[in-house]
C-alpha cells in the first residue's frame, strides 16, 4: 500500500505562493522474499490427459459391463409376462393414435413411447427382464396418457 506524506509548511510560505504544490513522498511497504510458492513436483493433470496419451493406440473404448439384478427362474418368467403385456398395451394405444392429427405434445409422447418400446425389446433380447419390464411399463403408462388425450 502506498501512502503519501504531506509536509507541513509555515504560514509565510503558504501566503507567498497562491497555489503551492504538495511535496509527496511515497512510503513503500517491504515485500516478503517470495510471493509465489515453488512446487517440488509438477502438478497432476486435472482432466486425465496423461492417461489418454498412453491409451491413444486404442481407437475404441470397451463397453462397460451391465449390472442387472439376478432373478430366479420364476421371477424371470413373471417379468417376461409383464413385459409382453405392457408392450402389447402400449402398441395397441399407439395404434389408436395412427391416422389422427396430433398436437405437438402428443407427437412428443408418441416419440417417447416408441423409444421405450425399442429399448424394452433390446433389453428383452439380452434377457434383462427387470429392465425390459421397467421400460415396457413406462411405455404403457405414457401410451395410456396418450390414449386418454385423443
Amino acid at each position: 500500500m502506498v501512502r503519501p506524506t504531506a509536509q507541513l509548511r509555515s504560514a509565510e510560505e503558504n501566503s507567498a505562493s497562491e497555489d503551492p504544490l504538495p511535496d509527496l513522498r511515497f512510503e513503500l511497504p517491504t515485500v516478503p522474499g517470495r510471493l509465489i510458492g515453488i512446487r517440488p513436483v509438477p502438478p497432476r493433470p486435472r482432466n486425465g490427459t496423461a492417461s489418454n496419451a498412453t491409451a491413444g493406440n486404442d481407437p475404441e473404448k470397451p463397453e462397460a459391463p451391465t449390472i442387472a439384478p439376478q432373478l430366479t427362474p420364476q421371477e424371470s418368467a413373471v417379468a417376461q409376462q409383464q413385459t409382453n403385456e405392457s408392450l402389447n398395451i402400449a402398441e395397441r394405444n399407439l395404434g389408436a393414435a395412427r391416422g389422427k392429427t396430433l398436437t405437438a405434445a402428443q407427437t412428443d409422447l408418441v416419440s417417447k413411447i416408441r423409444s421405450f418400446i425399442k429399448d424394452a425389446r433390446e433389453a428383452a433380447q439380452i434377457t434383462d427382464w427387470s429392465r425390459a419390464r421397467s421400460l415396457a411399463k413406462k411405455a404403457q403408462v405414457l401410451s395410456e396418457e396418450l390414449a386418454s388425450s385423443l
